[in-house]
């Protein structure tokens, strides 16, 4: 099992409700660092960056 393979568990923040969906981040991309997402056929990807950051771009 690789880094990228190991999905780290938590609480979901207390602020949401307890029926929305929980994703680590790490699961969503790829060794790289970068995902791709779909919204109403456009085109976002995902990046996290070397600081440990999320980026979404368009």
């Amino acid at each position: 099992m690789s880094f990228h393979d190991t999905v780290i568990r938590s609480e979901p923040t207390s602020d949401l409700p307890a029926s929305s969906p929980h994703h680590e981040a790490r699961a969503l991309v790829g060794r790289d660092g970068t995902g791709v997402i779909t919204l109403d056929d456009k085109v976002y990807i995902l990046r996290i960056t070397k600081a440990g950051k999320l980026i979404l771009t368009k």
